[in-house]
């Protein structure tokens, strides 16, 4: 197939272009100017927000054959995932200096892996998406490892290569099996041959699509390939760990809703079941493995499991309400969980991370606003209005009740209810626990901005949630 790459052709792709050349520029900047940090991450930021302006201009268009589309649905999660890009730039600034990370390669490696992202949120053919994939893993494995003389870290990034290998085996090997069934890797082609000959007599083509439904979920961090997220979230530098919390999520759920309904649409009941039964058993390991956590990363690490059986319960419904209800709450998690992590890295310093539960004690007395912010977010984080993340659980539980799982959203409900314990924990240990030693934190202007930003999301959409539900719901408009 002749593929002319003239302008019209590489329109599409644009922004994927336009971020790595950004990228490659940074690498060389640092190396020029390596002591200007401020330099390198204003360019992330500047870069960020224009590529976000650039997505609102868009137009629906595909290329590379119909392998690569812009679409509402995309757009949306693009967007999300340059927003994960740009608050972690914002709460790094500080953490880098005291973790003394070279900002060149931290910067330019996260806008990679967000390259990678938007490949994959864009793909329409299972190739493409593979490719996004591979290259986000690539830079996040690479990120995950930057504390060179931390064991903590290197022993993370090592486990998450072999394990992120092992599950991009699977992938690929279930992408292989639909292609030899189906002749196609495309996913329209796909649901195109399931519909004439259907699936369920086909135990090949059962195999494949039950192996990359396991890709994704370990992408996406739910039970039970969930193995690796306690050690590599508290593994990796604080401020990526952030960023994997939701950026490569929001990118896991685009492609996996866009699998489900794109490739095997007619097939909702038996899926159905999959999906109901990774919800309900991410949500057990997430909410009662967390219970006994005392560090506070490995806490929000179980956290992002039950969250994502949360954020399950959309793409369960087979509905567009659903899918809307899991756009939604992607966009809110991005706020209320980098708020949370914002606070750890508030609170850490040279040669202390201040990461065990202990650490927190008392801290309203000695940093109320700090406090406060973080009771903001373990609020949101739970479940609790005005917050938006009482917003994003009600339309996801709706949806999945509308779709008539009611059992489902029962055992929901009383796991949700179980989260309250390890995140209201926190908050007791900050408000009715002494100080176990008097520290002063300091507010850089990025961090600043980054707690800004994410109180104003977690309460401005608990208070007024029509605006993003109502984008969500029209970005599903022809998907």
């Amino acid at each position: 197939m002749n593929m002319p790459f003239t302008m019209p052709a590489l329109a599409p792709i644009m922004p994927e272009i336009m971020l790595v050349c950004v990228a490659l520029i940074l690498i060389i900047v640092d190396l020029l100017y390596p002591r200007n940090r401020e330099l390198l991450s204003l360019f992330t930021l500047f870069a960020g927000v224009g590529l976000i302006a650039l997505l609102f201009k868009q137009q629906p268009a595909s290329t590379f054959g119909n392998m690569f589309i812009v679409d509402p649905y995309s757009i949306f999660f693009k967007v999300i995932c340059l927003l994960g890009m740009l608050m972690t730039t914002l709460l790094s600034g500080r953490y880098l200096e005291i973790e003394k990370i070279r900002n060149g390669e931290y910067y330019s490696l996260m806008m990679f892996s967000v390259v990678g992202m938007m490949i994959m949120v864009s793909g329409a053919d299972l190739i493409v998406i593979y490719l996004g994939l591979e290259l986000m893993a690539l830079s996040v494995y690479c990120l995950v490892g930057l504390l060179k003389d931390d064991v903590r870290a290197n022993e993370a990034s090592i486990k998450y290569f072999l394990m992120g290998g092992f599950s991009s085996a699977i992938l690929l090997f279930g992408i292989s099996l639909l292609y030899g069934m189906t002749g196609t890797t495309d996913l329209a082609g796909i649901a195109k041959y399931c519909s004439e000959t259907g699936i369920m007599s086909n135990p090949a083509l059962i195999t494949g699509f039950a192996l990359v439904i396991s890709g994704f979920c370990f992408k996406v961090a739910a039970a039970p390939f969930h193995f690796w997220t306690p050690d590599i979230y508290q593994g990796a530098p604080t401020s990526i760990t952030a960023f994997m919390s939701v950026a490569p999520k929001a990118a896991g759920f685009a492609v996996f809703g866009r699998f489900l309904m794109v490739g095997f649409p007619e097939l909702h009941p038996q899926w159905g079941t999959i999906i109901g039964f990774i919800a309900l058993l991410s949500m057990a390991v997430g909410n009662i493995i967390a219970l006994s956590q005392t560090n506070i990363k490995r806490m929000l690490a179980y956290s992002s499991i039950a969250h994502a059986g949360y954020a399950l319960l959309g793409l369960l419904s087979g509905t567009s309400e659903g899918y809307s209800a899991t756009m939604t709450y992607m966009f809110i998690y991005a706020f209320m969980n980098m708020g949370a992590f914002a606070i750890v890295i508030l609170l850490c310093s040279k040669g202390n991370r201040r990461e065990s539960l202990e650490d927190y004690k008392g801290l309203a007395k000695s940093n109320p606003i700090a406090a406060l912010l973080m009771l903001i977010f373990m609020f949101s984080l739970t479940g609790i209005p005005p917050t938006a993340g009482f917003i994003g659980k009600f339309y996801l539980l709706k949806s999945a009740l509308a779709a008539g799982y009611t059992y489902t959203v029962l055992i929901a409900v009383i796991f949700s209810a179980i989260s309250a314990y390890f995140y209201l924990r926190l908050v007791r240990y900050m408000y009715m626990e002494d100080p176990s030693e008097e520290f002063v934190v300091q507010y850089s202007p990025g961090l600043t901005a980054a707690l800004a930003l994410s109180t104003i999301g977690v309460l401005g959409m608990g208070i007024i949630p029509g605006t993003v539900l109502n984008i969500a719901s029209k970005s599903l408009i022809g998907f």
